[in-house]
């Protein structure tokens, strides 16, 4: 691997990950030696690139740094793509447009050896069955999610009865023709998945719910592995 790439590859690693990354880390993912890492490590802070950290500790990349947008592998064009195709045949129409949309952005900025990459793609997203209809406002309800905001639903179980929920949504789930609302019930007092086309009716609250979205979510996860 070239010295450039190799540079290239450890900015991408740090990216990836919140918590410290040992040189041994990087070094096994990188197929090189830690004394390399070490050396690539020095060259990238003295080129100003904003990383903390120490030998035997681990490294971190301070946020607000990012590379330039075009600097885009392969595999990093065709995992945008694949993903972007499968969100423009399943998602809600707000969302299939602004995959649609992120496609030509792609096609427009890649360097010209890439453009076929996206134009005529080696993967393909597998065809969407009939998708059941959304019963709630997806974009208004990703804006619920962003900023941490309450939802009253009027919502209909499997059996067809009705109950009235107000909500703490955390996460929107894909599903093959249906989606789920991942969100804490403060009826139940617990996490609930209510599918989209079995809302009855929902308001948006202008009522924040406590505590932050990520943690929410983090709590979300380990009931999951609880019951896994």
């Amino acid at each position: 691997m070239r010295k450039a790439d190799r540079l290239f590859e450890i900015i991408q690693i740090l990216r990836r990950h919140r918590a410290p990354v040992t040189a041994d880390a990087i070094a096994a993912e990188l197929e090189t030696s830690k004394r390399s890492v070490y050396r690539d490590i020095a060259v990238l802070i003295g080129q100003r690139v904003p990383i903390r950290g120490e030998a035997g500790i681990g490294y971190v990349l301070d946020g607000g740094f990012d590379l330039p947008p075009l600097m885009l592998t392969a595999d990093e064009v065709e995992a945008a793509v694949l993903g972007a195709s499968w969100v423009a045949s399943r998602g809600d129409p707000a969302l299939a447009k602004a995959a649609r949309d992120l496609m030509a952005k792609i096609a427009a900025t890649v360097p010209e050896r890439l453009r076929p990459m996206v134009l005529e793609p080696g993967s393909l997203a597998p065809p969407s069955w009939k998708n059941a209809e959304d019963r709630i406002d997806m974009a208004a309800l990703r804006q619920a999610i962003r900023g941490g905001r309450k939802v009253e639903l009027r919502y209909a179980d499997e059996q067809g009865r009705i109950s009235q929920r107000v909500i703490w949504p955390i996460a929107i789930g894909y599903l093959d023709a249906t989606r789920l609302v991942v969100a804490w019930c403060e009826l139940r007092a617990d996490f609930r998945h209510f599918r989209t086309d079995r809302i009855e009716a929902a308001a948006f609250l202008d009522e924040r719910y406590p505590g932050r979205h990520a943690a929410l979510k983090a709590q979300w996860r380990r009931t999951l592995e609880v019951s896994a």
